[in-house]
């Protein structure tokens, strides 16, 4: 298990992390998600030993990572695609970390097979794609199949298969029982992967809870049409739900689910072409949870054309 405890970071002024506290727990995908400069890849970077918190602590299996005589056996990490180096080939970039760790060169191949790298084994690095590096850099992190993974924007680069490939893998990660932390800006993506989400702001934590108690909390609606819109909103506000038309004429109702919906304009006679159930896609809630907390903001392109 990872655990957070108060971790705080300052750099000078700035006020990076602020008094962290959570825990990214075995036998689930957890998503790390936090606007740009909301201190997410200062986190995994102290959690890796990489940058020293002002104060706090983050632990890995009840150990700080510098603690840890074989870290490759216990944590698997990719933070950057280009950490390998470009005049090296697949194989001698990981039999590095391998002999660094006591792991044999046979572990090597098996990864790069698991990768899907073994036909360019043998190619230097600096020639290779950055879905190419993104692969070589997960190959790094499973080389000492270790119990808890953390990768920083891993699908970044790879195609559709790709994509697939690694939500696959770190889902199957998660089911042998290993603590897995995702984080990544594609909302969609991890939308269908993870199973919890941890989302900071500023450096504070603004959630810890699942996918779907996060989605429960957030209102639904039900998308409906029909050729008889002010027949059918009458009938849905003496329901008790709220009605608004969209600018295609349909109905959006809530308060009331889809079944109810079709009963009562079944009772009432009026003919209904399409019932849709909605509910906020984990962008949606993403972005409200984090308004106040993004540090960069664009202006929309309606408002610039106001302002001219």
């Amino acid at each position: 298990m990872i655990e957070l405890r108060e971790l705080t970071k300052r750099y000078g002024p700035t006020l990076a992390v602020d008094r962290l506290s959570f825990e990214v727990r075995p036998g689930v995908v957890t998503g790390f998600l936090g606007p740009n400069g909301a201190g997410k890849s200062t986190t995994m970077r102290m959690m890796l030993g990489l940058h020293r918190p002002t104060s706090g602590q983050a632990l890995v299996g009840g150990r700080r990572y510098d603690q840890i005589d074989h870290p490759l056996h216990e944590v698997g990490a990719v933070l950057d695609a280009d950490a390998a180096h470009p005049g090296r080939t697949a194989f001698v970039h990981l039999a590095c970390l391998a002999r660094s760790n006591g792991i044999g060169k046979a572990r090597v191949s098996a990864v790069l097979e698991q990768v899907g790298l073994s036909s360019v084994a043998n190619k230097r690095v600096g020639g290779f794609s950055l879905g190419m590096k993104q692969r070589l850099g997960i190959a790094g992190a499973l080389l000492g199949d270790p119990g808890v993974v953390v990768l920083d924007e891993p699908v970044n680069g790879l195609d559709a298969a790709g994509i697939r490939w690694i939500r696959s893998t770190l889902r199957s990660l998660a089911a042998e029982g290993r603590t897995v932390l995702l984080s990544s800006h594609l909302m969609s993506e991890m939308a269908v992967t993870v199973d919890r989400v941890l989302i900071i702001g500023k450096g504070r934590l603004l959630e810890d809870t699942s996918v779907a108690e996060m989605n429960d909390r957030f209102e639904r609606d039900v998308l409906v049409r029909t050729p008889r819109p002010a027949d059918l909103t009458a009938v849905l506000t003496r329901l008790g739900a709220t009605v608004t038309t969209t600018e295609d004429g349909d109905l959006v109702a809530v308060g009331v689910d889809a079944p109810a919906i079709g009963d009562a304009a079944a009772a009432a006679g009026i003919p209904v072409h399409g019932l849709t159930p909605r509910s906020a896609t984990l962008e949606d809630v993403y972005l409200q949870m984090t308004n106040e907390a993004a540090e960069y903001r664009a202006t929309p392109a309606a408002a610039q054309e106001e302002q001219r």
